[in-house]
């Protein structure tokens, strides 16, 4: 075994001082937190008395009762991040695509579409909420659009659409920045090459730009999974879960269990309940996605 030189081995004391820090605060940030919640989810605990009383799986039974609304937020939780997903990517695309041509207000827009991923959800989800209640209640006074007059945020289904409609058009921007990059990543003899051989703009799209924009497909499609499992901002603006329960996603559910209810026992279990299943279907879709993106 080759021994180190004494340069090597101060480079490997200076590369251990430097992700010390980080590698700490890490620790104390979230695995320590994470393995508390383990503990904390076999136990029945308000937050305030000083020994948790240890009840084992219960909360976990619990939480699959017939009473239980945990497993409707992750319904609901699905169905927004499926909507979510499809509409912020082909939206995304379809505007990259535009925008990578070249005209004079091409960059003007880039930074319009940018600009409400760079705000808060919070303010964005109450902006929003005065668009849909007193804004189109003006709209519809000066129109006359009977959709203008609709309960937006009244009405469940509505309330549903409502709350993805905000979403996609929030994060809009940063997918179409990622789709720019992967396009004007593509070399354009390829591009010039297969309008030589007689493919047209779609045959083009399709069969050259598509595939070569695998990696940025990819990235964007988890990128998007991952927000849409962790929505909870938007919903805490717009209708804090309601009407009813219809809008409860499963982070909002979390978040009313533990820290509403005092309940962070079984909010401690709904949470680790929650990380198995999105690490679950992140790495399937990483699979998915690795697997379409070697074939196309």
């Amino acid at each position: 075994m080759q021994k180190l030189t004494r340069r090597q081995r101060k480079e490997h004391r200076e590369n251990l001082l430097f992700t010390l820090p980080a590698l700490l605060l890490v620790t104390i940030m979230m695995y320590v937190p994470f393995v508390m919640s383990g503990y904390y989810s076999l136990t029945e605990w308000n937050g305030i008395s000083k020994e948790p009383i240890f009840i084992g799986l219960k909360n976990f039974k619990k939480l699959f009762n017939s009473s239980s609304i945990f497993t409707g937020t992750i319904l609901f939780t699905v169905r927004y991040t499926l909507l979510f997903m499809v509409g912020s990517n082909v939206l995304a695309l379809l505007l990259a695509v535009a925008l990578t041509r070249k005209f004079k207000t091409a960059n003007v827009f880039r930074g319009l579409f940018f600009i409400p991923y760079i705000m808060s959800l919070t303010i964005v989800g109450f902006i929003w909420k005065f668009i849909f209640t007193k804004g189109f209640e003006k709209l519809f006074g000066l129109t006359g659009a009977g959709f203008l007059n609709l309960s937006w945020l009244g009405d469940p289904k509505l309330a549903f659409y409502s709350i993805v409609l905000v979403g996609v058009w929030q994060a809009l921007g940063f997918y179409i920045v990622l789709y720019i990059a992967g396009l004007q990543a593509i070399p354009q003899d390829v591009l010039e090459a297969a309008t030589v051989d007689g493919a047209g703009p779609f045959a083009k799209f399709f069969r050259v730009t598509l595939p070569l924009l695998g990696p940025s497909i990819t990235t964007c499609i988890f990128m998007s999974l991952t927000n849409g499992l962790k929505v909870f901002d938007i919903i805490l603006a717009l209708t804090k879960g309601g009407p009813g329960t219809s809008t409860y996603s499963t982070t909002m559910q979390i978040y009313q269990e533990a820290f509403t209810n005092n309940n962070y026992g079984l909010g401690s279990a709904e949470a680790i309940l929650y990380f198995i299943f999105v690490l679950i279907t992140t790495q399937l879709v990483l699979r998915i996605m690795n697997h379409l993106e070697v074939n196309l």
